[in-house]
């Protein structure tokens, strides 16, 4: 798959470049759209894969936006290995889950970590909110209207690892009218002291919630592990029961690919599968349950 030093037109902007896409577009396939200027960021491509069953005329799909979208899908743009994220969403339909439309947004090369941190980075401040600005207020929009895509919380999870998990965690309970889920593999709580820990405690719990933490024990030789449990434990302090909350500690998880590739059927299978609401439904959305408080 092309990377962004091969495409040659960048698009001023989502708003203007989706509207007509979709007939374009190739279910069952990883579409690359962009590169889309990003105000205050590089320009970045989006990889977009609609699951092979979607239709335009149904009633609306749902949607996991990944960051690090060049790790999403296949081997090649990948610095050791794709997750293949489309295989295991399609495994999705054999439990009688919906399928979500996939979309991976990629990270900007050596700025990777300051666009993801919410907190400062190396003296330098976290960029997060400008990617977040252009993500719910341009891309969500517009792929929502040409795809006919579910919006709000009950149509949106929003997913990464390493500080793509962190950007997860904090995406979810910082826009928590656009995502109503957090698929946070392996997420780099350390940034900013652990400034992740306050920060959260201090939040309102989002109206729609459910969340996916993992980590594997032979990360940073053992250090990891342990503040992704204390995340887990505050999540749990604050209400969030086994049917809004998995923590899942990997005996033999390491900090790479293969691990997080792993690891995600369970996720999905998690996040996309019954709540307090009943089974899940694409035309419901009912696939989030609301918290205790």
């Amino acid at each position: 798959m092309n990377d962004l030093a091969a495409v040659v037109d960048v698009h001023p902007s989502a708003a203007d470049a989706i509207p007509g896409l979709h007939p374009t577009l190739r279910a069952g396939k990883v579409n690359l759209l962009g590169p889309f200027e990003v105000p205050g960021l590089q320009p970045r491509l989006v990889r977009l894969y609609l699951p092979k069953e979607y239709r335009r005329q149904e009633e609306p799909r749902l949607v996991l936006y990944m960051f690090d979208g060049q790790n999403m899908f296949d081997d090649a743009p990948s610095f050791s290995g794709g997750w293949h994220i489309d295989e295991a969403v399609e495994r999705l339909a054999r439990t009688r889950r919906p399928v979500p439309v996939v979309v991976g947004i990629d990270h900007a090369g050596p700025r990777r970590i300051r666009e993801l941190s919410p907190f400062p980075f190396e003296g330098e401040p976290g960029q997060i909110e400008s990617l977040l600005d252009w993500l719910t207020g341009e891309l969500m929009p517009a792929l929502a209207a040409e795809l006919h895509l579910a919006t709000g919380p009950l149509g949106a999870i929003v997913g990464g690892s390493s500080m793509g998990g962190l950007a997860a965690l904090y995406a979810h309970f910082r826009h928590p009218e656009a995502f109503g889920g957090a698929l946070s593999m392996s997420p780099s709580l350390w940034i900013g002291q652990r400034a992740i820990f306050q920060w959260i405690a201090a939040q309102p719990l989002p109206p729609v919630s459910r969340i996916y933490l993992d980590c594997g024990a032979r990360e940073g030789r053992g250090s990891v592990l342990p503040m992704v449990a204390a995340m887990a434990a505050l999540l749990s302090d604050r209400g969030y029961d086994a049917d809004r909350l998995v923590w899942r500690p990997d005996p033999r998880g390491v900090h790479n690919e293969a691990s997080w590739r792993r690891r995600l059927p369970k996720a999905l299978r998690f996040l996309y599968g019954p709540g307090e609401t009943g089974a899940p439904s694409a035309r419901s959305g009912g696939v989030i349950p609301r918290p205790r408080v």
